[in-house]
């Protein structure tokens, strides 16, 4: 049987058990890390905004925390499992997709307002972007994140951003209108210096788009954006093969 320490931190025993809850439920909101801890609903909300900060948990668009990076491979949820067989269903288009394009090829799924990157096929390439595995970044930036926006539709869009400024709102309305148009959305040194990517929305058997693929490239490298889409939407199309009945 384990002794608690003599000299036992209450902030650090909270915030273990708080992981061992996100492991556990996989879905938390505010009011139930209060209950569950007997804590102060402004003494949750800044744990779990640590939590988030150190990528052990990201925040959905309603406002509910869920696994970050740092707990991904220990989920116990079907989401877990359901992230796993996603990996895995993409893996060899993936593989194909870098051996053709000789870059980067990265698979996202989107949570909120950002992206995470589930899974990295790197480039043979001696200069080459690195592995992007656990990386999380603002969706309207990332190649991958962008097409996975304009999947959406309006209304479910505009929830994701309520007090966007009205030029920026324009701004993304316009950008997305334009990925729709031309089927992939690019990200040239948006959340990088010297990175470009091109991303594309990837779909199950019934529609939905259920995560992204992105080629990530050396700017200096990235001007054959024609050729890099060919490539990618040829990687898509072996790839939703693979997802008919991967849930939504």
């Amino acid at each position: 049987m384990k002794n608690k320490p003599a000299y036992a931190l209450g902030s650090v025993d909270n915030v273990l058990l708080l992981l061992h809850m996100l492991r556990d439920q996989g879905r938390l909101k505010v009011s139930d890390v209060a209950r569950e801890l007997g804590i102060a609903r402004s003494t949750a909300h800044r744990l779990l905004a640590m939590l988030v900060y150190r990528d052990f948990a990201v925040q959905d668009e309603h406002h509910t925390y869920l696994p970050g990076p740092f707990l991904a491979s220990a989920q116990a949820d079907a989401g877990g499992s359901a992230l796993r067989e996603l990996r895995a269903r993409t893996r060899p288009a993936m593989e194909a997709l870098c051996a053709r394009a000789m870059e980067t090829v990265n698979l996202m799924v989107r949570v909120g307002t950002e992206v995470r990157f589930l899974d990295s096929v790197e480039s043979p390439q001696i200069l080459h972007v690195g592995d992007r595995r656990g990386t999380i970044l603002p969706a309207h930036q990332a190649s991958g994140g962008k097409a996975l926006l304009a999947a959406l539709p309006r209304d479910r869009l505009w929830s994701l951003y309520p007090d966007l400024p009205g030029q920026e709102r324009a701004t993304l309305t316009r950008e997305l209108d334009e990925i729709r148009s031309r089927g992939y959305a690019l990200n040239i040194d948006g959340t990088e210096q010297g990175v470009s990517a091109i991303g594309a929305a990837l779909r199950n058997g019934r529609g939905t788009a259920v995560a992204a693929l992105s080629i990530a490239v050396p700017s200096v490298r990235f001007g054959a954006v024609e050729l890099f889409a060919g490539e990618l939407k040829r990687a898509i199309d072996e790839a939703e093969r693979s997802l008919t009945g991967f849930p939504d």
